[in-house]
């Protein structure tokens, strides 16, 4: 994870373990900064994380793979409504045998949860894999946006003959997560201190984000992301060498979709409220740039496109009307215009002027060490080194 994020310390252990005791502090101390000006500011660091964890899933598909998913919100909606539906009393008042079964209500715990939401999203990876192992390009792009809405339309009508997802209305009253007896959506006091219920959840994205990062950065360096990225570069050629594309494909499928199940189900907890309007297909195209923006192929430009893309819009929001008032005295543009206008602006001259993202891959084959002794080389006017022979 160090060589990583920090690619120039590798040599360099000491300053490496500072910078990420460093980054440690921040992260640990941001919710209390942010809560100087409110609770919606950690909130919205709570939803950056969401974001940096479905990035990083369907970065494997995208990123790793090289397979265009347009619908991976789905797997969003999978584990949000798989947490709702094992959290909440909808199933008790609409099935009778179910509250005969569970006296006490479904009241399930994150241990089970979790795991659970990301087994049954990647078993919806490889559902939707499947059919699609021999598509490439616009034609899977159209597939997996296809997929996608049926299944927000699924959720959507699924409450009759059997009401299973409350239809358009959602579902409510889901449980908090709870660990160790401690409540998330409440606010706990140690001593003098008091954390807020988004405070907390703050600490239980971030343990789940890190957790999702050193995955990435495992399979990443793994015999199956090479293979991945084999796929991706030339799939005739990966044959060619023995890969079993049809199977690498599906877990590329099934491994991403996981991710996503996993950040759908903490969105359910977080928000304790969930309908299909929250996975329409913007968010499948925000969740993509986040990934193309970052730097595909990137964990560290994945994580900064994701949270750059969802903290900038959102600061917007909030800022746009004061800073109106402030400078013309009136408001001159409703906050949410100027925010897409901002927000669509950023993006078009991003890729003008970063199109591999803004923080992309380093070329295959050329480590750090090799290209700062390039750069020097260069300066001296001896020919640069080309990298493996």
């Amino acid at each position: 994870m160090i060589r990583t994020f920090f690619p120039s310390l590798h040599d360099r252990p000491r300053a490496a373990l500072a910078a990420t005791l460093a980054v440690a502090i921040v992260l640990a101390a941001l919710p209390f900064v942010l809560g100087m000006g409110g609770n919606r500011w950690v909130r919205l660091a709570d939803f950056a994380l969401l974001y940096v964890m479905l990035a990083l899933g369907l970065n494997i598909v995208v990123g790793y793979a090289g397979l265009l998913d347009l619908g991976y919100v789905a797997f969003y909606a999978v584990g949000a409504y798989m947490y709702a539906l094992l959290s909440s009393p909808h199933l008790m008042e609409n099935f009778e045998w179910i509250a005969a079964a569970f006296p006490d209500g479904l009241h399930n715990s994150i241990w089970l949860v979790v795991p659970l939401g990301a087994l049954i999203a990647a078993f919806f990876g490889i559902l939707l894999g499947a059919p699609v192992l021999r598509l490439r390009g616009d034609y899977l792009a159209i597939v997996t946006l296809g997929f996608g809405e049926i299944i927000r339309i699924f959720l959507n009508n699924l409450n009759a003959p059997l009401n299973i997802t409350n239809g358009p209305q959602g579902i409510t009253n889901i449980d908090p997560v709870r660990i160790a007896g401690v409540d998330f959506s409440k606010a706990i006091e140690i001593g003098d201190l008091r954390i807020p219920s988004v405070t907390l959840y703050y600490y239980l994205f971030l343990v789940l984000t890190i957790a999702v990062i050193l995955v990435s950065i495992r399979l990443q360096d793994s015999r199956i992301g090479r293979a991945w990225m084999a796929i991706r570069e030339d799939e005739i050629a990966a044959k060619a060498m023995g890969i079993n594309t049809r199977n690498v494909k599906l877990l590329a499928f099934a491994m991403g979709a996981s991710f996503g199940g996993v950040s759908g189900a903490m969105f359910a907890s977080f928000q304790g409220f969930v309908s299909p309007e929250s996975f329409v297909l913007m968010e499948s195209i925000v969740i993509v740039a986040m990934v193309v923006l970052g730097g595909m192929g990137h964990v560290p430009g994945v994580v900064l496109g994701a949270v750059l893309l969802y903290a900038i819009p959102e600061t917007l929001r909030e800022i746009a009307r004061p800073v109106q008032l402030a400078v013309f005295g009136t408001e001159l543009v409703a906050p949410e215009a100027l925010r897409m206008l901002l927000f669509g602006l950023s993006l078009v001259l991003i890729m003008l002027y970063r199109p591999t993202g803004l923080w992309p891959a380093p070329s295959h084959g050329v480590n750090p060490a090799q290209r700062r002794a390039a750069t020097a080389d260069l300066a001296a006017g001896a020919p640069a080194p080309t990298g493996r022979r």
